[in-house]
């Protein structure tokens, strides 16, 4: 249910000086890029069937707060600096080891594109009852064009395409709000385990936040703006897919199918779906952005083109269920790495925060990253279906191995968390006394 990323790309895309933002035009940026048609879905994943609303909608709460404050500290540092967020991480990692980050947040945003556009052939099958194929053909074909030509889909989208699904959003809101809502039967699942669902999405955007805050006139406001409007935007929309599934789900928990049953829901769904492409446009484009700390001169159309074909072929083959391990590996990889920033940024005393071509490698700092990668799958292991089992049995093994019973019910984004940045402060606060005292 997107209101225009396509704003947000804008505003990352723009030439050599573009306006200074506060916190307002921050918090309508990010309100933006947080209305979504994967948030509603994604609350498939966290309901708690079998326990009360207000259950859920806790859950709801906690993540999105927690989850947007996590990128609120990111677009604090984006500000500061003035750099986009991969190039801010060489000041954690230096020039060349924060590829690693990149090829990560590659990965990521091609995993984005690919949901994008596989949810929307989905719900235009759904609304039309067609086969889903040729609109997974159509709408990876439109991000990729638009992709191609930000400029003038930025103009096209941000006249027509807010209003749109504001009106849409509005509408299906109120409907599954007067419908009121169902007991869900089934097993009530882990609060923690929802909440960790909604964390991912805010942390989905660390990696990119600051493409678009470094034009935010402070931290502060960068900070207020991103936590408010992303946090507000994401509540919104996973509340949306909760109702509805307490609404109209309680045959089974689809989402899309619940919209539907909405009076008039296949109208509303249909603005959503055709205005969502912009979204999967902003995926493909900030793909070939985020590259561009690896290889600067390489030619941004090509990589669009790239980008987009392999997301349309993977979105034929990808089913929904994969969207769930999706999610727990954004929270597992990029959770912990908020971490390790946050520390070394804001905790400790530095210097100059040094995003320079040749800023040092400090190897020893990918130790926290990956001990919280690892906290993460010993409290909760990402399930794969079909061939990817043989992962989440291998962790499950480690569980048993160190005692840990599979269902603790334990936050495994805040255990990542905390694991990444207690090893941060032990691995810098020594180097900072010797510094000091050399000094």
């Amino acid at each position: 249910m997107s209101v225009s990323s396509s704003s947000a790309v804008a505003a990352g895309a723009a030439a050599a000086s573009p306006p200074a933002l506060g916190f307002r035009d921050t918090a309508g940026l990010f309100g933006s890029l947080g209305v979504s048609l994967l948030l509603p879905v994604a609350a498939t994943f966290a309901v708690l069937p079998g326990r009360p609303l207000w259950v859920t909608v806790l859950a709801i709460v906690v993540g999105a707060v927690i989850g947007s404050l996590l990128l609120g500290l990111g677009a604090a540092a984006g500000a500061r600096e003035g750099a986009p967020t991969m190039v801010l991480l060489r000041g954690l990692l230096g020039r060349r080891l924060s590829y690693l980050p990149t090829v990560f947040n590659l990965v990521q945003c091609v995993g984005w594109a690919t949901f994008e556009i596989f949810i929307i052939a989905t719900a235009a099958a759904q609304v039309l009852d067609a086969p889903k194929w040729p609109f997974v053909l159509v709408a990876g074909a439109a991000a990729t064009w638009m992709a191609m030509r930000p400029r003038g889909a930025v103009r096209l989208l941000a006249r027509y395409a807010v209003w749109a699904a504001l009106i849409a959003g509005a509408y299906l809101f109120v409907e599954v709000l007067r419908a009121g809502p169902k007991p869900l039967t089934g097993d009530g699942g882990s609060f923690w385990t929802a909440v960790d669902v909604v964390i991912a999405m805010p942390v989905s955007w660390f990696p990119l936040v600051a493409d678009y805050t470094r034009h935010t006139r402070s931290g502060r406001a960068a900070f207020a703006g991103v936590a408010v409007g992303y946090g507000t935007a994401t509540i919104a929309c996973f509340l949306l897919g909760a109702l509805a599934l307490a609404a109209y789900g309680a045959g089974g928990l689809d989402v899309v199918d619940a919209l539907l049953a909405v009076p008039l829901g296949a109208v509303a769904l249909a603005v959503l779906v055709v205005v969502e492409v912009d979204e999967a446009f902003a995926n493909v484009y900030s793909t070939a952005v985020s590259a561009g700390n690896i290889v600067e001169r390489l030619d941004r159309r090509l990589l669009a083109v790239g980008v987009g074909a392999t997301a349309t072929l993977l979105a034929l083959a990808v089913d929904i269920v994969s969207y769930e391990p999706f999610l727990f590996l954004i929270g597992a990889v990029f959770v912990p790495l908020v971490g390790v920033f946050a520390v070394a940024y804001f905790v400790l005393p530095r210097g100059r925060w040094d995003v320079s071509a040749t800023a040092p490698a400090r190897p020893w700092l990918l130790l926290p990253w990956a001990a919280g990668f690892i906290a993460y799958q010993l409290t909760l292991p990402t399930f794969f279906p079909a061939a990817g089992q043989g992962w989440t049995q291998w962790w499950t093994a480690r569980q048993q191995d160190l005692g840990i019973d599979p269902a603790n019910g334990w936050s495994a984004s805040l255990v990542s968390l905390a694991v990444a940045s207690v090893l941060t402060l032990v691995f810098l606060v020594p180097a900072r006394r010797r510094k000091a005292v050399a000094a």
